[in-house]
């Protein structure tokens, strides 16, 4: 089957799949309705793609068809895995034997929908479970979503958009992973979704880099953070960081040097003893950002993908995001934890974080960036930066005397601390110092940067 080059209205897309004879599967939808087998409908011909639609709305009923969940929810990862089993293994019982030309598919989502005014957020997991040929071996691709939109019908109406072009991009677009993103968000604004993480199980997605994949999301807009965790995986991040105590380092890391490590450890110790925790209650993780305003700079899938393959190899769990400013990192933290919270960075920073104009989008400026900022169970960490001739700590910085009582403030409330004096460290060693010694082929760079990525940064080179 040919499948048209412009794009496409969802309906058209819908219609697509209904004419292809060779698709032929269920729809199973909990929580927001028949969003997305509905589009299918009403497209016309569903009969030649749809074998069954169900929605288990009670809990009860939901609980008989896929079992109840340990943790008590029903909008979580092992909830979609259990429903893609049952409704893909029942088609092909009652219909592999007599349909061998067909190639079969399960669609599923379990969904929470918020409306105006609620604090809940709308969010889910959808995912497909799929065949690309007759009698072919199944693949498999789940995410989770949350929707922006205010409204409920504006959700749902965006959940079932998504839901299409899901379906859609698995039948015919998994030749390239760059198409296949860019037909999953067809018809849909930017703005009204974000995918916090996609999984992809099967030959179908043999040429697909899934850390790559969920970092493209992050540089084309359509999440907000990509979480990869300390093998390497990427994960969820309000699964993975739920109900923890967090402590992030924010920084370039380009490449990361011994300098950095030295500021995670202090921090950790810091955090720990700040808030009484035990070593088994932190979680500490590396955080960059791709839209530096400080730098202006704005950096690819690539670039980021290379840091994280490098910080993978420290086992350090890292944190990929669209966040220019510290709050809003905070924000997107607290939709998962409402834990002790500590930020750790450079000295240097103070200057930028202060700096009035990065608040422009702000009413209330640069006061109300750090009220979101910091807080009851919130801190600033900040790792002195020690040269051959000064020593930046916060007694030595002096912010513009409109905002210095501001900065006072947060001081003598203890929400901004040194975790170092300067006689307790070495000099501060800069990403741009390694840099600068690599271009000029000088092998003393070894001696600034772990010695678990000297081979890695050597190939990236």
């Amino acid at each position: 089957m040919s499948v048209k080059t412009r794009e496409q209205t969802i309906q058209e897309k819908a219609l697509d799949v209904n004419l292809d004879t060779k698709f032929y599967g269920t729809f199973a939808e909990i929580g927001a309705g028949q969003e997305v087998a509905r589009q299918f409908f009403q497209a016309g011909r569903a009969s030649q793609t749809i074998a069954l639609t169900i929605s288990a709305y009670d809990m009860t009923y939901s609980d008989l068809i896929y079992g109840k969940e340990k943790s008590g929810r029903y909008v979580c990862l092992p909830r979609l895995g259990k429903m893609l089993e049952r409704e893909y293994t029942k088609l092909l019982e009652r219909l592999a034997s007599t349909r061998k030309d067909t190639a079969f598919f399960s669609f599923a989502d379990t969904v929470a929908t918020s409306s105006e005014g609620s604090k809940k957020t709308c969010h889910g997991w959808m995912g497909v479970r799929f065949q690309l040929e007759p009698d072919g071996t199944f693949n498999e691709i789940k995410l989770h979503v949350r929707m922006l939109d205010r409204l409920r019908l504006q959700q749902q109406e965006t959940l079932s958009k998504l839901g299409v072009n899901l379906l859609h991009s698995c039948f015919y677009k998994t030749k390239n992973q760059n198409e296949f993103l860019d037909g999953l968000f067809d018809q849909i604004k930017t703005g009204s979704v974000a995918v916090d993480v996609v999984y992809f199980v099967g030959d179908a997605f043999k040429k697909f880099n899934e850390n790559f994949f969920n970092l493209m999301l992050v540089e084309k807009k359509w999440s907000q953070a990509c979480l990869i965790d300390a093998e390497g995986k990427v994960q969820n991040p309000q699964d993975y960081l739920w109900g923890k105590s967090l402590l992030i380092q924010r920084g370039f890391f380009e490449p990361v040097t011994n300098t950095h490590l030295d500021i995670f450890s202090r921090g950790l110790e810091h955090f720990k003893k700040e808030f009484s925790l035990k070593a088994g209650e932190i979680m500490g993780l590396f955080e960059f950002t791709i839209d530096n305003r400080a730098k202006g700079t704005r950096i690819t899938t690539e670039q980021a993908f290379n840091r994280v393959e490098m910080i993978s190899k420290l086992e350090i769990p890292v944190l990929v995001t669209q966040f220019t400013l510290f709050y809003q990192l905070k924000e997107f933290i607290r939709n998962s934890t409402k834990k002790p919270l500590g930020i750790v960075i450079g000295a240097t920073h103070l200057d930028k974080l202060f700096d009035e104009s990065f608040y422009f989008d702000l009413s209330g400026g640069l006061l109300e960036g750090m009220g979101k900022l910091l807080g009851r169970f919130t801190r600033l960490y900040i790792y002195p930066h020690k040269t051959s001739e000064i020593c930046l700590l916060t007694k030595s910085f002096f912010p513009k005397p409109n905002v210095k009582n501001i900065y006072r403030h947060f001081i003598d409330n203890n929400m901004i601390q040194d975790i170092a004096g300067c006689d307790d460290l070495l000099e501060f060693i800069h990403s741009e110092q390694v840099n600068k010694l690599i271009k000029k082929k000088d092998k003393s760079w070894k001696k600034l940067v772990p010695e678990k990525i000297h081979k890695l940064i050597e190939k990236q080179l």
